[in-house]
């Protein structure tokens, strides 16, 4: 009888592992799930009909955008008002109807739309109130969810990128090239990044792409240094002087040979990354050289709230919802790092 424990490969088993650690693995689903539906935002949570149906013809606003409210025979200015429109379908019963998103509140209209007040607290209109402007909590809080994440999630590839690339050819090469390198990155890291982040932000107007450029400018140290100690300890293996004797050129010795042999590191690191990623943000959008108002920020309604903290949801909302959001990736982290425990699968132990 063939034994299955010996034809399952060692990444079916740190599989395995994770799924048994169960607040990691549960954590990974639920994020996951809650990241991939922040990208149906537009139709879920939003003050724009999905489809309006009026006078024989149909219209797609979510698509469309703009649609002046005489269009559908409102007399108001500027752009059609949805929720009015549909109470007063309701109230004509003149075969007219639309369908609103499920949450039929926008995260960037304010005190100048119908009914929105300013610190209105909350209710099953909104549900975790409104701001300052009069702009619905719970919309910006989901909204922020998917600005946070993505932020993160491409810090953290574009760290990796380049931390992978110069920190395994440092190891790799080693002498001068990484003398050079070490003596470069010593001298860049120096640089205090929030004071340049300030600088840059007075200059220019913060917006998502040039906070990810200057993040990464400096970012990609650490991983540098994990991968050029994992290049300099595999490039003295047995496996390695064979791939040379065969002829292999150093980019397929690097990448394709030492590269799959030092993934632990990265793979490990990357829940915490994101997690690094994350505060980042939080904290500028908090010192207000972040993204630039009104883009929906966890940091931004942060300040909201401290500066007027009896408005108690203004401080709960951000506050839970990044916890909720980093305790999760923690877990996650957790589960990575003992699935990837070489001791686990020693063959000494």
């Amino acid at each position: 009888m063939i034994d299955k424990e010996k034809n399952t490969s060692i990444f079916q088993k740190r599989w395995q592992k994770f799924k048994s650690l169960r607040r990691g693995y549960y954590s990974l689903i639920i994020l996951s799930t809650f990241y991939i539906l922040s990208f149906l935002l537009p139709v879920i949570i939003n003050n724009k009909a999905l489809i309006v149906k009026y006078d024989s013809d149909y219209y797609f606003p979510i698509l469309s955008g703009y649609i002046p409210g005489k269009t559908f025979g409102q007399d108001v200015p500027g752009e059609a008002k949805y929720r009015i429109l549909k109470q007063s379908f309701s109230d004509e019963d003149s075969g007219n109807w639309l369908i609103m998103p499920l949450y039929p509140y926008s995260p960037f209209e304010d005190i100048t739309s119908e009914g929105n007040k300013m610190y209105e607290s909350p209710s099953s209109k909104h549900w975790l109130g409104t701001d300052n402007t009069g702009r619905d909590v719970f919309a910006r809080l989901c909204y922020a969810f998917n600005i946070s994440i993505s932020f993160a999630l491409l810090l953290t590839v574009l760290n990796y990128v380049f931390g992978i690339l110069i920190g395994g050819c440092m190891g790799y090469y080693g002498g001068k090239f990484d003398l050079f390198f070490q003596r470069l990155i010593e001298i860049w890291s120096s640089l205090p990044m929030l004071f340049v982040i300030i600088i840059i932000s007075s200059i220019l107007k913060p917006s998502f792409f040039l906070l990810i450029g200057i993040y990464t400018l400096v970012n990609w140290i650490s991983m540098t240094y994990l991968m050029r100690a994992e290049f300099y300890r595999e490039k003295s293996k047995d496996y390695v002087a064979a791939a040379l004797s065969m002829g292999q050129s150093d980019f397929k010795v690097m990448f394709k040979h030492i590269l799959p042999n030092s993934l632990v590191p990265v793979i490990t690191y990357f829940p915490f990354s994101v997690v690094a990623g994350i505060s980042a943000l939080v904290g500028l959008d908090y010192l207000g050289f972040g993204l630039a108002p009104p883009t929906p920020s966890w940091g931004q309604m942060l300040d909201v709230g401290l500066q007027n903290i009896s408005k108690w949801w203004m401080v709960f909302s951000p506050v839970a919802a990044q916890f909720l959001t980093l305790l999760s990736i923690v877990f996650i982290g957790e589960g990575v790092r003992e699935a990837f425990d070489p001791k686990v699968y020693s063959r000494l132990r």
